[in-house]
């Protein structure tokens, strides 16, 4: 059931379009998964290029507003198949693809996912940056912050730095320093009530205007960060205007240094903001039909922010394939105050750079490179007590923050030999190593490795790089005629759940 005060505010909101809208509850939602460019399997070919290649056992359609974004049907399970574990694609909402293709992010930029958990906008930037560049992955919830830390890890993403901080502090760290920076704010969570009907009954009008005030400081603290020149994306899953039209009237009200940025592709597939739904033409403070304090929002008759808001974008669900959305693309001036001092060393303002270790620590690390790598790894490398890491190019100094993950985890030092991670596995195409085991996806042996089953095997004693279909999904250590399993325990598919789900029979069907 939705709320009622939900719906009485929709109904003005929408006037005749609202029956299509409410329509559109009773509707299934729409599916999809988006290919991963970071992931290089057999042969150098890119998971992007799967479709042309070989076809994925989905019902796939291409999401019109994303690069490699693709509907799935109801009847697919691409959450049980053994690429989604080898980080061949991720699993996302269609209209959630849309901010990051807004934010434009380059290779070699310095990028902050501000909110980033559960990562599916962090690993969408980390394949248009191409590994080239810094980004820094942000949640200020710790569990949270760990489910991101994991995807980033399944995307074989090497250039991301996971953080467990309050955007206030990072802002005291990061002054003026990101290209680009994606705000994608916590919301009310309207624009999710068909996909999660959970999300109804956390709605009340008064959280709706809790979470406008939460986006005002997280916002003050993005503008913080963003260098002169620099993009900014803010967006919400809601439909509320206080959260939309009304958090960037504000935010314009406190940064005249912003200014919208009209983006005509995607006006083409979606719909303008409406300033009126949070503006009093009398600018006096009080509250419209949606629901909103018009004077509160700093709003005068003839301001340059109407046209401004004209140019941000609503995803209506009745309108697109995908759910509820909003987005606003902004850039900071770049003209610079008088006084304002801009750092020609390219480095964070409060700590620099983080060092890293010496080659001669790297140990035995270099020997399992030498032996089981074609080549090791450039860049500079960090430890953490016995975890080796590699970190992203110029590295800003991590003194002072949470850091979940500070870039590429290598592995472990274990009494003279080294370890290596699951995380490295998944980074790895099948030409990096040396030694490599690959399987069908259809192929019983490989569903057992993913239960944690050992497997018989010839070859060359010592590290392999398991396979599937051409894509690293783990590693297997090989002695005696047997591979030894080194799936990670938290990540092994139960072989009963898979029985129960229907999908081990449809493989076998195939076998």
């Amino acid at each position: 059931m939705l709320p009622e005060q939900f719906l009485d505010r929709m109904k003005v909101m929408l006037g005749d379009e609202y029956q299509a809208f409410s329509e559109g509850f009773a509707q299934e939602k729409y599916q999809a998964l988006r290919l991963n460019a970071l992931k290089i399997g057999k042969n150098g070919r890119s998971a992007a290029d799967l479709p042309a290649l070989f076809p994925l056992p989905f019902h796939l359609t291409k999401v019109p507003w994303v690069e490699n974004g693709y509907y799935y049907e109801a009847e697919d399970q691409p959450g049980k198949h053994p690429l989604h574990e080898a980080g061949v694609y991720y699993i996302q909402e269609p209209s959630a693809m849309a901010p990051v293709t807004l934010l434009e992010p380059k290779p070699g930029e310095r990028i902050l996912d501000l909110c980033a958990a559960p990562g599916g906008k962090s690993t969408q930037i980390a394949a248009a940056m191409m590994g080239e560049g810094l980004l820094i992955s942000n949640e200020i919830h710790p569990a949270r912050a760990k489910i991101l830390s994991e995807n980033i890890e399944r995307m074989g993403i090497r250039n991301a730095c996971v953080t467990n901080e309050a955007p206030a502090h990072l802002a005291e760290v990061f002054p003026g320093y990101f290209d680009r920076i994606l705000v994608d704010a916590p919301c009310s969570g309207e624009g999710m009530f068909r996909k999660n009907e959970g999300a109804c009954d956390e709605w009340s009008p008064e959280n709706v205007e809790l979470c406008g005030q939460r986006q005002d400081e997280i916002l003050d603290c993005a503008a913080e960060m963003l260098r002169y020149g620099g993009r900014l994306v803010y967006s919400t899953c809601t439909f509320a205007p206080t959260e939309n039209e009304g958090s960037i009237l504000r935010f314009l009200d406190r940064h005249p240094e912003f200014s919208v940025v009209e983006m005509p592709q995607a006006a083409a597939l979606f719909s303008p903001g409406r300033p009126e739904w949070v503006e009093n033409k009398k600018g006096e403070n009080d509250r419209n039909e949606c629901g909103s304090v018009d004077g509160t929002e700093g709003r005068k008759q003839g301001r340059k922010q109407d046209g401004e808001i004209a140019k941000t974008l609503r995803l209506w669900p009745h309108r697109i394939k995908g759910e509820g959305h909003y987005a606003a693309v902004l850039v900071k001036a770049k003209d610079v105050p008088e006084g304002y001092v801009e750092r020609q060393d390219k480095t964070p303002a409060r700590y620099g750079l983080q060092p890293g270790i010496s080659e001669r620590e790297l140990g035995e690390y270099s020997a399992f490179a030498k032996e089981f790598l074609r080549k090791k790894l450039p860049g500079e490398y960090l430890k953490f007590g016995d975890n080796l890491y590699l970190m992203p190019k110029d590295m800003p100094a991590l003194k002072g923050l949470k850091v979940l993950r500070p870039g590429l985890h290598l592995g472990t030092m274990k009494k003279g030999r080294f370890e290596p991670s699951h995380a490295l596995a998944l980074t790895l195409a099948p030409e990096d190593v040396v030694n490599v085991w690959d399987m069908s996806s259809q192929d019983r042996t490989l569903w057992n490795y993913l239960d944690g089953q050992t497997f018989s095997a010839d070859g060359a004693k010592g590290w392999h790089l398991i396979c599937a279909d051409g894509f690293s999904i783990g590693w297997g250590k090989l002695a005696g005629g047997i591979m030894k399993n080194h799936y990670p325990k938290g990540l092994r598919k139960n072989m009963v759940r898979w029985e129960q789900s229907g999908v081990k029979n449809a493989y076998e069907s195939n076998l």
